[in-house]
Order: structure tokens, then C-alpha cells, then sequence
């Protein structure tokens, strides 16, 4: 029989997080995070990482597990959310996954490609290509991947195409049945009722000092790993270094 799970899922501010501490309450559940940038330390006030207080007691996993300049893949997210599964259902308590980060779902689900070795002669050609060209490409052939990823995230733009490049196709995943029972909650709003949202968190996200905290980020891991931390790195990045003034921050 398959173990069951409750995944909560839905596009940023639409209110996942608190629906799923909701739910756990509701349930006698666990949290845990598919958030693939609440995995690093320091990065709080750009990922809108929750906190202690904001927990209300319910306990969170896979945040704060790894430091900034580490790396951390949907095969390390399968492997922790397999074992954290195994041991939040052995305590009868109620697996409880939420977050954005769909590749990580799908890949928990359904299993990831067969292992693809680096190419370091094609990833020297896809170097001479700009981000938004590597995107098209990928867009091209498979387009449901090329939402999840973070456009301006190099290396994993460069990695996917590696990856179809290499093996001429779109690899498939390795099981066709899922191997969870899934209840499945998707949280949505409003396009203008995200965007007003969406819009206030950026403000307050400057008033607590994003800008030191990327400062920080920064000093620690090197602009190129800073760009791929996500959006709001990215742009305070390029304000810290000069490349755009206070007026488009």
C-alpha cells in the first residue's frame, strides 16, 4: 500500500504557507518545505523564510539545511523527503509538502532522469550563448521544464540542456506510476490580489534590511552564485555593484 501524502501547492504570496500550517493542525501533520531556496542559511528575508513564531508549533523540515555556497539538487530533495516521509508516517503523523518548487514534486513522484555525465565540450559551446537564448532552446523541446526553472540561473539552464543534448531527447522519468498516494490542495488567488501582495513583500523586504542580507550573501559566495540564488539576489546584486540605481531596485 502507498503511503499518503497531503501537497500544497500554488504560484508565490497565494498563501500556501499558511494554509499548510493550517492543515497540520487540522491533520496531526508535518511540514515539509519544497522550497528550494529555504534549504540555505542566511537567506531569509529574501526567501520569506518562515520563523520560529510563524510556526505555531508545528515542526518544518528541509529549511536551514545547507550554507549558501553549497549546492543542493532535486536528488538530494528526493532522497531527505523519502526518509522524512518514511519517518513522519512511521510516527503517525500526516507528510505534509509545501512549497513552489514543482520540479521537486515531480521528481519526488515520479523519480528523476537516468543519470546524465557533464559534457565539458558542449557546456563550452552553451558558455558563448546568452541565458535567454538557452531558455528559448530549452523552451523548444521541453517546455514544461522550462517553466521551473529560474531563467537567469545559469548553470541549471546550461545543466537541462546538457541533459536533452546529450541523451537527443527529453529523458523520461524512471516510474510512470507515482509512488505516493497524493492529496493534492492548490492554493491560488487573484492575479491583482497576487500582485498587491507580491508587491508589499518586496517593500517590506527592503524595510528589514534585504539589501545587508544580500550584502552578506554576497561577501560569502561571489556574484555568479549570488545571480543564482533567485530574483531579488539577483537585483540587489546588481545594485550593490553598481549596475542599476536605487530608482529600479
Amino acid at each position: 500500500m502507498q503511503k499518503k501524502i497531503v501537497a500544497i501547492i500554488g504560484p508565490t504570496a497565494s498563501g500556501k504557507t499558511s494554509r499548510a500550517i493550517a492543515e497540520a493542525k487540522a491533520r496531526g501533520g508535518e511540514i515539509i518545505s519544497m522550497d528550494s531556496r529555504q534549504v540555505y542559511r542566511g537567506l531569509d528575508i529574501g526567501t520569506e523564510k518562515i520563523t520560529i513564531k510563524e510556526m505555531q508549533g508545528i515542526p518544518h523540515h528541509l529549511i536551514d539545511i545547507r550554507n549558501p555556497e553549497e549546492s543542493y539538487s532535486a536528488g538530494d530533495f528526493v532522497q531527505d523527503a523519502t526518509q522524512l516521509i518514511d519517518s513522519i508516517t512511521a510516527r503517525k503523523k500526516v507528510p505534509i509538502l509545501a512549497g513552489g518548487t514543482h520540479f521537486y514534486i515531480d521528481a519526488l513522484l515520479y523519480g528523476l532522469p537516468r543519470n546524465t555525465p557533464e559534457n565539458h565540450a558542449l557546456r563550452e559551446t552553451l558558455e558563448q550563448h546568452t541565458n535567454e537564448d538557452l531558455l528559448k532552446r530549452i523552451e523548444a523541446v521541453d517546455p514544461r521544464r522550462a517553466k521551473e526553472l529560474d531563467p537567469h540561473n545559469r548553470r541549471r539552464l546550461i545543466r537541462a540542456l546538457e541533459i536533452i543534448e546529450t541523451n537527443d531527447t527529453v529523458p523520461s522519468r524512471t516510474q510512470k506510476e507515482p509512488a505516493y498516494e497524493v492529496e493534492w490542495i492548490v492554493v491560488d488567488q487573484p492575479a491583482e490580489v497576487l500582485r498587491e501582495r507580491i508587491d508589499a513583500r518586496l517593500k517590506q523586504a527592503f524595510e528589514r534590511d534585504l539589501i545587508d542580507e544580500v550584502q552578506r550573501v554576497r561577501e560569502t559566495v561571489g556574484d555568479e552564485r549570488l545571480n543564482e540564488l533567485g530574483l531579488e539576489y539577483r537585483i540587489v546584486g546588481e545594485y550593490l555593484r553598481g549596475e542599476r540605481d536605487e530608482a529600479t531596485l
